[in-house]
């Protein structure tokens, strides 16, 4: 597991926050990106909450 939080630069779609979540703490991101599509879909904030990761995070090192 990684120490700090980041964002990808390697794995990313839009800024590389779920796939900095899924290095972070060893899952796929796949299942990191599933989670922030349902929480959106579901009605929570899942998108609110992405966009303020992005701005907070700070992006990880360049591979």
């Amino acid at each position: 597991m990684n120490e700090k939080l980041h964002r990808s630069s390697t794995d990313c779609y839009i800024a590389g926050v779920c796939g900095g979540i899924a290095e972070t703490y060893n899952v796929d991101a796949t299942l990191v990106r599933a989670l922030f599509a349902i929480v959106t879909l579901a009605g929570a904030s899942g998108l609110a909450i992405y966009i303020v990761l992005w701005i907070c995070m700070p992006e990880g090192p360049q591979a």
